[in-house]
């Protein structure tokens, strides 16, 4: 009962939070932090509760978006129909990806993740058929519902929410269940984990394959809100270290580290990038490079670790 109030709270606060934030500028911002959010939560499931962390998950992400935007502009769809080929694209990467890199440990994973991504990065910046460098747009208009057009980000905002929401419950299902202890039981030592009869391939990939699809599916919502998507947007590997950021910085490995990360870096990102205007990428990478070093430095955990330290703390005293 004392969990789920909080839990109650923090739900009408996230369905109330637009109304409270009147200018348009903070309900974008607010939507792209559920998106971000989404994001990490995915990579999470990979990254933080097995511990292999990936830095191409780019190539979900663009999946998703480039199958949204190629099934509006190859098919006349509307861009949100494309998803499931996008999702189905993500998880054949998964698969194909998966299966020889999991055989890798350490930063020998990461850096073959980061190739894998950088590839296919490549390969879509030459190919005419998806846009190439110059990418695909979106509707310039709306042409019904379907194409889930709004000039205004609230509905964009309760959408994410809805695929958040859904998503994290079933990562707090994984959590309980015998997957989720595997997991666990991976990041700690794989090694150790086989030799307990821990069948770790096919749990890496299980939760490869739920992660990819999510991460499409963020994608794919990415170019429904943005109505653009090119090689460095959708595929670029800024993409794929904002995941890893987000989630480390609230705390890989937990259910809500992932929302925390999201919530503190993506307004400080849109403040840098709205100062810094065309340069504020590059302020990007420098914000990001700070806080890699000021978490395995000071906060391996995250801000979910100091959460606890504090709530620790408060129970001695009270002791």
């Amino acid at each position: 009962m004392k969990t789920r109030v909080p839990l109650v709270l923090l739900g009408l606060a996230a369905l109330g939070l637009p109304f409270v934030l009147h200018e348009v500028y903070y309900q974008r911002v607010a939507a792209l932090v559920v998106l971000a959010a989404i994001s990490a939560s995915a990579w999470n499931l990979v990254g933080g509760y097995a511990g292999q962390v990936s830095v191409g998950h780019a190539m979900f992400f663009g999946s998703g978006a480039y199958g949204a935007l190629l099934a509006y502009t190859v098919l006349g769809w509307p861009p949100i129909a494309g998803a499931p080929f996008g999702i189905a694209a993500a998880l054949l990467l998964a698969v194909v990806v998966g299966l020889p890199t999991f055989r890798l440990q350490g930063h020998y994973f990461s850096m073959a993740t980061i190739a894998a991504a950088e590839l296919i990065a490549i390969a879509v910046g030459n190919w005419k058929l998806v846009g190439g460098a110059a990418g695909l747009m979106g509707p310039a208009a709306p042409r019904s519902i379907a194409d889930l057009s709004f000039r205004s980000p609230l509905p964009y905002y309760y959408i994410f929410l809805l695929v958040l929401t859904i998503l994290l419950l079933i990562t707090a299902r994984i959590e309980r269940s015998r997957l989720g202890f595997y997991l666990r039981a991976i990041r700690g030592g794989e090694r150790a984990a086989r030799s307990l009869g821990v069948p770790a391939v096919r749990t890496k990939l299980a939760a490869l394959l739920v992660s990819a699809g999510f991460t499409a599916l963020a994608g794919s919502l990415y170019a429904v809100m943005i109505g653009f998507v090119d090689p460095e947007s959708g595929l670029g590997l800024l993409v794929s270290v904002q995941m890893v950021i987000i989630a480390a910085l609230g705390g890989a490995g937990t259910l809500w580290g992932p929302l925390i990360g999201a919530a503190t870096l993506i307004p400080l990102e849109e403040t840098t990038n709205a100062f810094f205007g065309g340069s504020g990428t590059g302020a990007t990478f420098v914000v990001y490079g700070a806080i890699i070093v000021l978490i395995s430095r000071f906060l391996p955990g995250g801000i979910a670790e100091l959460w606890q330290l504090v709530r620790s703390r408060r129970r001695l005293r009270a002791a």
